[in-house]
């Protein structure tokens, strides 16, 4: 247990997530082992998933495999990025920090998100040195990030797109010791740890003109920001290719994870085709479905300003019958720019978490659902989960982010409970 007070006190001068706020809470999250035992296997599982994306994407561009693949994730990109992350050098270069965002279902975890970018780190980190006893230990964070980066590039490089991150990046590089955070736009080839995302590479000057970029991590390879991914590993015209790249156990593992999903594709299937596991034959029958029958997430893909923070997120049993089909129609006109993809809406299980009130301290419950977001990290051979942080917020919500009225809160195991 944590008290209000040693809370407030703890909190850094400068904040950590641009002046937001949130409830805390006495004692983290705790998972039951066989929860707890499913987030250490998906680490390890989530790493070989983006491996197989790389190797998936690559044999696409020099058409060992359909090529609709790697133009569909070309889509939109400019041309010296597309040049760069398909050159030699680049094969087999993956994120090294994973973070899905995970819906906690009556039935598990769902994956909604793969985030090679992923804000949080921070908080989460401050978390762990703040109630002690979590996933990833009190230091897992730190020292698993520091680990990534090398000497010489022990450089945290945010864009002002990002700025809301500010904070809690530059208390975690204190925390590290001697890493500081740096403008992006003043970047010019150093190494370091990149905390923008790739939409955004205008602002960055030099990015375009260098050559010098492999010293960044996460790498310079848009793929790993789309979305598009969740959607096609259920693909079935990919089903031969992921068995392919991927262990049985590990692919059925990921399908159980990742709810079905589709790409907004405006081609026109033939008379007797449907778009799989929704019995339709064109999106605008699924523009037209009943409420009750579009428990649908349409969300754009990446590579835009709208793929991070919950925007670009619509959910279809909450959009009124006409927008949801307009979205729908706005999102098959921007395929060829800026692909958009859909899945199946997985509901979080209800729960009860105690909080503080913020201004008296008094212990309440709120009964909410909750997003879990672990942090993974690769290093060398092995995949260390770093920390885990949980987001709950009112159950009457659709969309699980931190807002005024969730709580954020540490994940820890249910062993680690004092007896």
């Amino acid at each position: 247990m944590v008290c209000f007070s040693n809370l407030k006190n703890a909190w850094p001068d400068n904040g950590l997530l641009g002046g937001k706020n949130w409830y805390f809470s006495p004692e983290p999250l705790r998972l039951e082992d066989k929860d707890y035992r499913e987030l250490e296997r998906m680490g390890p599982v989530l790493a070989s998933f983006q491996q197989a994306q790389d190797r998936i994407y690559r044999r696409s561009a020099k058409g060992r495999i359909d090529s609709w693949v790697a133009d569909l994730l070309d889509a939109g990109k400019p041309q010296w990025m597309v040049d760069h992350q398909r050159a030699g050098e680049q094969a087999e270069v993956v994120p090294r920090v994973i973070r899905p965002d995970l819906m906690w279902t009556e039935a598990g975890f769902a994956i909604s998100e793969l985030d090679s970018v992923p804000g949080g780190m921070g908080v989460t980190a401050w978390m762990g040195q703040v109630y002690g006893d979590v996933l990833g230990g009190q230091n897992g964070i730190p020292e698993a990030l520091s680990s990534l980066l090398p000497p010489g590039g022990r450089k945290i490089w945010m864009s002002e797109e990002s700025s809301d991150y500010k904070p809690e990046m530059g208390w975690l590089g204190q925390l590290m010791g001697d890493v500081s955070v740096e403008d992006a736009a003043e970047w010019v080839g150093e190494s370091g740890y990149r905390f923008f995302e790739l939409f955004d590479w205008e602002a960055i000057p030099a990015l375009a003109n260098r050559e010098e970029r492999a010293g960044l991590t996460p790498p310079i390879k848009p793929l790993f920001e789309e979305k598009l991914w969740l959607a096609l590993l259920h693909t079935p015209g990919l089903k031969s290719v992921w068995e392919q790249e991927l262990r049985g156990k590990q692919l059925n593992q990921l399908k159980s994870w990742v709810p079905m999903g589709w790409t907004l594709d405006p081609t026109p299937l033939p008379p007797h085709g449907a778009l799989p596991g929704l019995d339709v034959h064109s999106w605008q029958e699924v523009g037209a479905l009943s409420q009750k029958q579009r428990r649908l997430v349409l969300k754009v893909s990446g590579f835009s300003e709208l793929a991070w923070g919950s925007r670009g997120v619509y959910i279809g049993h909450d959009e009124p019958g006409e927008e949801w089909a307009g979205r729908i129609n706005s999102a098959l006109a921007d395929f060829e720019r800026q692909p958009w993809m859909m899945q199946e809406f997985r509901e979080a299980k209800v729960i009860e978490h105690p909080y503080f009130e913020p201004e008296t301290g008094e212990v309440k419950t709120l009964k909410g659902r909750a997003r879990l977001c672990p942090y993974y990290f690769v290093l060398g051979n092995s995949v260390r989960l770093g920390g885990c942080l949980a987001t709950i917020v009112p159950a009457d919500k659709k969309k699980i982010h931190g807002m005024e009225d969730a709580i954020l809160v540490p994940v820890a195991a249910a062993e680690a409970e004092a007896d």
